[in-house]
């Protein structure tokens, strides 16, 4: 096995990144279909690992410990973006969303249930190809694996969930765009045109920045991670746990609304860049992380559980697609905001919260802002749907 130390896997996962910027600067189509430029270097990097261990028995692997840093500072981007108006106009949707999230959830587990049991398997190993592991991700998989391996007798459950998981995600990745592609052309929705976008800029623009307004944006931004730290620390003596990055949201948030005229709003009068400096630190560690995200993954693992994870996630992909357009799409608005949300919805049910951000990103990058829909999307994937899935996997389980 060659393990790649963690220096030089974050330099890997920035000139990955970089090319995939490049390959999509170059490809009219994966523009046109708003695919994230992490995606495609990322994915080279996992096949080009995967064939290494194919032909030359060689496993490598990525010390990707600053990858969870990153996320942080995405999701305190967010926050400081983040309006108490908007928020407060996206209540109803985001009620409405976790309605059709929850509803998806528990048909997702049926299905797995109904796969399994067509291939002679435990139903509720259908499970860890159902909401455990594309709703819940990685994290869930693993905090339920043990309950799976030891009082239901399900021996491979971390192999099953880590491998739907790794289908979901690489599908969550490349359906977001192109959904909402063709809902914007089907309805011909008007774009919104706004540059001042929530996580990076839009490709025809340059945002104003200098010296002191990078070095601005990154001060607020730690301050606002290490408030969320603190807020973690707090919400884990309750005994509830949550992931940090919610804890960042909702820290970049209070800084956002809770102190605009004692330090925010003076520093936008005299750096106007803060803003994008910002939102442009946020958009590369975005990148960065769904990169080494992407990096991180081991195709080979699929081998053993293929048959059951190609057939169960082939029903899950086309159910996502077919409850996004018809459902997803029309209960959120059908308007523009409806489209971005939708982009994302794949990564609410398929991928992670950062894939559907970057989807979604992907999209506003070409067609222009949608700030309810950055806050609505964040808080039904890193905070209610970790809670409504945790009761809907014990109701199935019990």
């Amino acid at each position: 096995m060659t393990e790649i130390d963690a220096f030089l896997s974050f330099t890997i996962a920035v000139v990955l990144l970089l090319a995939g910027k490049v390959i999509t600067m170059l490809s009219r189509s994966l523009r046109k279909y708003s695919i994230p430029e992490p995606v495609v270097g990322g994915f080279l990097c996992a096949a080009f690992v995967a064939l290494v261990y194919v032909f030359f028995d060689r496993r490598i692997t990525f010390q990707l410990d600053v990858r969870d840093f990153l996320l942080l500072l995405f999701f305190a981007g967010i926050g400081l973006k983040s309006d108490i108006g908007t928020l407060l106009r996206g209540g109803r949707p985001l009620l409405i969303l976790l309605v059709l999230a929850t509803v998806f959830m528990i048909a997702q587990n049926l299905v797995g249930m109904s796969v399994a049991f067509a291939f002679g398997l435990d139903p509720l190993a259908g499970l860890l190809a159902g909401s455990i592991s594309l709703t819940g991700g990685v994290g869930t998989t693993v905090a339920w694996a043990p309950i799976f391996v030891e009082d239901l007798g399900i021996a491979n459950a971390v192999e099953l969930g880590i491998a739907a998981n790794m289908v979901g995600m690489i599908a969550a990745c490349v359906i977001g765009g192109p959904v909402a592609a063709f809902l914007m052309r089907r309805h011909r929705i008007e774009t919104s045109g706004n540059v001042d976008l929530d996580i990076g800029a839009a490709h025809d623009a340059a945002p104003p920045l200098d010296y002191f307004a990078v070095l601005w944006a990154i001060l607020i931004l730690n301050v606002t991670i290490l408030l969320g730290m603190g807020i973690d620390g707090l919400i884990a003596e309750t005994g509830l746990m949550l992931p940090t990055f919610v804890s960042c949201l909702f820290a970049g948030i209070a800084v956002r609304n809770l102190m605009p005229f004692a330090v925010g709003e003076r520093i936008t009068q005299l750096w106007p860049g803060v803003s994008q400096g910002m939102s442009l630190i946020s958009d590369i560690a975005l990148g960065l992380f769904l990169t080494m995200a992407l990096m991180g993954l081991q195709l080979w693992e699929l081998a053993g559980v293929f048959g059951f994870v190609a057939t169960v996630l082939a029903i899950q992909i086309a159910m996502t697609l077919a409850y996004t357009v018809f459902i997803v799409f029309r209960a959120m608005g059908s308007d523009y905001e409806a489209a971005v949300i939708s982009a994302g919805f794949g990564g609410i049910t398929l991928g992670s919260t950062a894939t559907a951000i970057a989807n979604m990103t992907a999209v506003t990058q070409q067609h222009g802002a949608a700030h309810r829909a950055f806050i609505v999307v964040p808080l039904v994937c890193g905070f209610f749907i970790d809670i409504v899935n945790a009761f809907i996997i014990a109701a199935f389980v019990g």
